[in-house]
């Protein structure tokens, strides 16, 4: 085996120094996200699982038995109850947290390379990681934003019916879809619901909301 990979005192301290700093570094994007996991958490969890790693690469090599993989196995599994706790649904159906979650497990992946002294995979892996983290970010938006069918909630005024506001959206080249009411309704005299908005051309959604706005001043539509 290559010298550098061996459970050394130096190769423990520069692993662990190793995983601080990559971690450091997926955390730090999220982090000025101001999202739940950000540079703390980024950190301790490349840095446990580097620590898990060598723990079961010193079990291996100083008694010579154990499976060299079955912590590292663990912790890819049991990962998913810190990323369960950053997604949450929002009361409008919205998804959030799916991106620092899938970061975390990733993060955790790049600890253990570096833990078991696979140090060519936790760099290349940790630029990898980082770059869709952060300039990927702005590619996703682009595709999401052009996507044929766009999220909204919907707040129409009492005096309209919904099917007067169906003809409209209609009229404008939109099509509603999967309607789902909400239970804010009646509190301001208005009709509450979320919905799929859907256009017969392909136009970008800022566009088909300002569409949709000009149906009244008095609707409110944002997406979700």
């Amino acid at each position: 085996m290559d010298e550098a990979r061996l459970l050394t005192d130096s190769a423990i301290v520069f692993r662990i120094l190793f995983s601080l700093i990559l971690g450091g570094i997926l955390g730090l994007e999220r982090g000025l996200k101001n999202r739940p996991a950000g540079l703390r958490t980024y950190i301790l969890v490349c840095m446990g699982s580097c620590i898990v790693m060598m723990t079961n690469q010193y079990v291996y090599q100083v008694y010579d038995t154990g499976d060299p993989v079955r912590m590292a196995a663990q912790v890819i599994s049991g990962i998913g109850f810190l990323g369960a706790g950053t997604i949450i649904v929002t009361n409008r159906n919205q998804i959030k947290g799916l991106t620092t979650a899938a970061g975390l497990w990733a993060s955790a992946c790049i600890g253990l390379s570096i833990g078991i002294g696979l140090y060519e995979v936790a760099i290349v892996g940790g630029a990898a990681i980082f770059i869709v983290l952060t300039l990927l970010n702005h590619w996703d938006y682009f595709i999401r934003n052009r996507a044929k069918d766009v999220e909204v909630y919907v707040k129409i005024p009492e005096k309209m019916t919904f099917s007067f506001f169906l003809h409209e959206s209609k009229m404008r080249g939109i099509i509603i879809r999967n309607v789902q009411m909400e239970e804010e309704t009646g509190s301001d005299g208005r009709f509450c619901f979320i919905c799929t908005l859907r256009g017969v051309k392909r136009m970008e959604h800022t566009e088909m909301l300002k569409l949709m706005r000009t149906i009244s001043p008095d609707i409110y539509i944002e997406e979700i």
